[in-house]
């Protein structure tokens, strides 16, 4: 499985204040079905609806839809990088509208300076699934699950090339109930295969690899 991600640059930067309060939120276009994207996919809406109810379930209705400040690596919510929680996600024509509050953890405290100083910032889905390829155009598959429907990206169109390299270049795999990186995985199963005497031999072909998946 590849880790997707989609970056959106509609998207409002609100304040809401409720007496001497302000609450800072996000709202706008968080995912796009049934159109070629500028990263050449296409999200069938069968495979967002089905996602996105799946999502809405166990996420936003328990209060767990998380999302973080900047680009993370893999399709893990880090909590100590969390800076906001998607309330609602909700299918409008082709489009998923979505909006997410703003909290006052570290992270989030950051956006909320960037954002009263008019910081243009944007949103990025993130999540895995796999890819059929067809007349060069990438279909997103119905493996396909969010890890968030938002984290907020300074720059959205400027990453691009960045994140395609490093971050989607990896696969992921399920392992024990958990996402592991391919990559990882086989190294380890290189070590773990090693006898006492070509240990050494194994560490250096081991990180070689790693190095060379770089």
């Amino acid at each position: 499985m590849k880790l997707i991600t989609e970056q959106i640059e509609s998207v409002e930067f609100l304040i809401e204040e409720n007496g001497s309060k302000k609450n800072h939120f996000i709202e706008g276009i968080f995912l796009q079905s049934d159109i070629k994207n500028r990263n050449g996919r296409i999200y069938p809406m069968n495979v967002l609806e089905k996602e996105v109810q799946r999502y809405t379930e166990s996420y936003i209705s328990k209060d767990r839809a998380l999302g973080e400040l900047g680009h993370p690596e893999g399709p893990t919510v880090n909590l100590d990088r969390v800076s906001h929680k998607i309330v609602s996600l909700q299918k409008e024509g082709s489009n998923f509208i979505g909006k997410a509050k703003i909290l006052d953890t570290p992270m989030g405290k950051i956006a909320k300076s960037l954002i009263d100083e008019g910081v243009k910032l944007g949103v990025s889905s993130r999540g895995v699934g796999s890819l059929q390829e067809k007349s060069g155009v990438s279909y997103v598959r119905d493996d396909f699950m969010l890890a968030t429907a938002a984290d907020i990206v300074a720059d959205p169109s400027a990453p691009d090339a960045f994140v395609e390299g490093i971050m989607e270049g990896k696969e992921w795999v399920w392992s024990n109930g958990i996402l592991t990186e391919r990559r990882i995985e086989s190294i380890k199963k290189e070590l773990d295969a090693a006898t006492w005497y070509n240990l050494q031999e194994r560490k250096v072909s081991a990180f070689e690899q790693f190095l060379k998946g770089l």
